[in-house]
């Protein structure tokens, strides 16, 4: 959700200043895209991702501040709902066993917070959507206390001038209404970073869009909400909807959604920074003391504030991140389309798969996405949201094939070679790739064992609100026990 922002109200004269700023920003960042050196030695990884926080009984539980306070370390910090929190795990190199020291860090990580949050009574569940969330936990009094989140929801809603509305058809159908933005909360998601210097980011971006129905079909952790079976990875329609600013009138218009998958392959990074601007208006307009102008001529390094706070209201599911370390800018990929969970090193295989492919398939003479049209991949990806780790995917030179067959005939070698190629030691990358193998192999996922257990206790007796909160007391049980989900028992 972005940067910490004051409670405030803006003014015409407030959204007349910022365009003009957020504009020369985006000179300033040209400028320093031909002047400026980005480049680094070893690529940097990165990851955060979401949770949320329920009691003994798996139900949502309201301890955002108290968990956060028990926790008491940095890297993790409020999210949108009182029932989230995030972590940010600390950047690391992905060559050599990079991974493995991120998936150390990540998993003692959630263990110590895990022990002390349950000292307050809250436990730590990393899954796309809380399968006991009901309608009550999605209001206005289960926004965090932090003044951005109530202002981005007051924002969204003036902008929208109506409640949001969420249709969302699947085995079963939901029809609801919402009058802040809180139905985002829903969604807990896993976010990958990759550090990628300006020549390479456009193929690599361009290569990140062509896999994305791949990365949901396999790694789909979100079948219930709200009481119904929807999509296999239903975060994504929720999130669609749930943060959507236009009106009716406006979508028949063709005017652009805020969460965007984009519509063309780019050139350049400064295409999407470029797109941001002419495309969305402000939502948080926002304008700091700095000159950018003022600062580049000076030899200083721009912060381009306004840009990078617009950056962050406007939702692709690749966004690209400028940001400063060490005194010096970069450029990364924020990979923001799969959910939590199941576990530590379900995650960790999950980034081992979008590391691995988008350099290889960003490569050559015919790049995939110079074969592929920017609307076939967003199909994919729909497609793969709906239908999960049993999706069709169209592939050039291969056609409409089964995700499942996809990634094992295809796609794992050439995540193999993309790693070898960033220096990550065999041993690694055979772990993690190989557990991506077996969930192709045996079709179970997030999204197909948490179905079948559900469907399990249905069988047994138990009403649908019964069989989510059992299915969700073991999947909590299976999550902290740490191994991968594809090994998961189903009775």
């Amino acid at each position: 959700m972005g940067q910490d922002v004051d409670a405030r109200e803006f003014s015409r004269d407030d959204r007349t200043r910022y365009r003009a700023k957020v504009r020369r920003c985006l000179d300033v960042f040209a400028r320093m895209l031909g002047e400026r050196d980005f480049s680094f030695d070893t690529a940097h990884v990165g990851i955060e991702i979401e949770f949320n926080l329920v009691d003994e009984h798996g139900d949502p539980v309201f301890k955002g501040v108290e968990a956060l306070e028990a926790i008491a370390d940095e890297d993790f910090q409020t999210e949108l709902g009182l029932f989230n929190l995030e972590i940010n795990v600390p950047p690391s190199r992905i060559d050599g066993t990079g991974l493995v020291a991120l998936e150390e860090t990540l998993r003692d990580d959630l263990n110590a917070a895990q022990d002390k949050a349950a000292g307050v009574g809250a436990h730590l569940v990393m899954i796309g959507i809380l399968p006991t969330l009901g309608e009550e936990h999605l209001g206005y009094h289960t926004i965090s206390p932090n003044p951005r989140y109530k202002l981005l929801s007051e924002q969204i809603m003036a902008a929208r001038g109506e409640d949001i509305e969420i249709v969302i058809d699947g085995v079963d159908r939901l029809d609801t209404r919402a009058d802040t933005i809180m139905p985002e909360a829903a969604c807990t998601s896993t976010q990958l970073h990759l550090q990628v210097e300006p020549e390479d980011f456009a193929p690599t971006w361009n290569a990140a869009q062509a896999i994305a129905g791949v990365q949901v079909a396999v790694g789909a952790n979100s079948p219930f909400l709200l009481g119904r079976q929807l999509w296999h990875e239903t975060r994504i329609a929720l999130f669609e909807q749930a943060t959507d600013t236009r009106s009716e009138e406006l979508k028949a218009q063709g005017v652009r959604p805020r969460v965007f998958f984009g519509e063309r392959w780019i050139t350049s990074v400064f295409d999407l920074f470029e797109e941001n601007v002419r495309y969305f208006p402000a939502l948080l307009p926002i304008v700091e003391d700095e000159d950018p102008l003022v600062e580049l001529e000076a030899g200083r390094v721009p912060s381009l504030a306004e840009l990078r706070l617009h950056n962050g209201t406007v939702y692709r599911w690749n966004r690209p991140i400028y940001d400063i370390a060490d005194g010096r800018p970069h450029l990364r990929i924020e990979n923001r389309l799969l959910p939590a969970g199941p576990t530590v090193v379900d995650t960790l295989a999950n980034a081992a798969l979008f590391y691995g492919l988008v350099p290889v398939l960003g490569q050559g003479e015919r790049p995939v996405w110079s074969q592929l049209s920017f609307a076939a991949a967003e199909d994919n990806f729909h497609t793969a949201s709906q239908m999960g780790i049993e999706a069709e995917q169209y592939w050039p030179g291969v056609g409409s094939v089964p995700a499942r067959e996809l990634v094992l005939r295809h796609l794992l070698p050439l995540a193999h070679t993309g790693l070898e190629q960033l220096g990550v030691d065999a041993a690694v990358r055979d772990r993690l790739l190989g557990i991506i193998e077996q969930r192709c192999v045996t079709g179970r996922n997030g999204a197909t064992w948490l179905i079948q257990e559900t469907e399990h206790h249905r069988a047994a007796g138990s009403d649908s609100v019964a069989a989510l909160r059992l299915t969700t007391q073991e999947y909590q049980r299976h999550m902290h026990g740490g191994e991968p989900v594809h090994t998961w028992p189903l009775r």
